[in-house]
């Protein structure tokens, strides 16, 4: 039972390297695509200091980009939940944000920020929308009877807000935040390509991209794949968690 599960989930990543394979073998130029055994040899930079210094400053402006945005995100759902002026000036520009290609911001920031300020930018304006709809969709969907409750009690608006409003937000707030962790990543990681800012996974892409070094940049495009699921898992992991604490304490 345990081969066939282990098999089971084996298959795929094997199918898939055999693709990968068969694709290098058709065309037969490490150019245009580089074999497996080359792009694991290029692995042997996660020995070298400048890699996790990479990792590492790309990794920081992501979790800038995703903390703010996050915050940015919850601060305009609740004002806008008060005001409706407020509502009226917000939702124009997220339809905006929504509409226009990420690499338009890209450039447009490079005009005003410097290249390592742009990804924070670009992955911030990647999670705002996501999470504002969903805050102040579970804002608006919170029981009005509980809320009468609380003002027949005579609660202060903190501990209305406090008691009523964020259980009732919670689970679509928590789902934004998982759905768009792995944008903002790979947001960033498109705007460290275009504006090339020091020390970042999207600099090497570039410059792998300039030199033709085709096997390096698929080596980076793994890194930043498994980037992107770890982190992902992570904060999927944090989050059952933290409901399972909440459920059974």
């Amino acid at each position: 039972m345990k081969t066939q599960k282990i098999l089971r989930k084996m298959f795929p990543l094997l199918f898939w390297l055999g693709v990968w394979v068969a694709a290098y073998l058709a065309t037969g130029q490490e150019l245009l695509i580089a074999s497996p055994v080359s792009v694991m040899k290029r692995f042997a930079f996660v020995t070298e200091a400048a890699f996790w210094r990479c990792v590492g400053m790309s990794l920081y402006r992501a979790a800038m980009a995703y903390v703010l945005g996050i915050i940015i995100a919850c601060m305009l759902a609740v004002l806008c939940h008060l005001w409706q002026w407020v509502d009226d000036l917000v939702r124009p520009a997220l339809a905006v944000i929504r509409a226009t290609p990420v690499a338009s911001f890209i450039i447009l920031a490079l005009v005003w920020l410097s290249s390592s300020n742009v990804p924070i930018l670009t992955g911030m304006l990647m999670v705002v929308p996501v999470v504002f709809s969903n805050v102040k969709e579970g804002i608006d969907a919170t029981d009005p009877q509980l809320l009468e409750m609380g003002r027949l009690f005579q609660w202060s608006r903190w501990k209305i807000f406090r008691r009523i409003i964020i259980p009732s937000v919670k689970s679509t707030f928590l789902a934004a935040c998982e759905a768009c962790v792995g944008l903002c990543f790979k947001a960033s990681i498109a705007a460290e390509v275009i504006g090339t800012p020091k020390n970042a996974i999207g600099t090497q892409l570039y410059s792998a991209k300039i030199y033709l070094e085709t096997d390096t940049l698929m080596a980076w495009t793994l890194v930043v794949i498994l980037l992107s699921m770890g982190i992902e898992k992570l904060l999927r992991c944090i989050i059952r968690g933290g409901e399972k604490r909440v459920h059974h304490p």
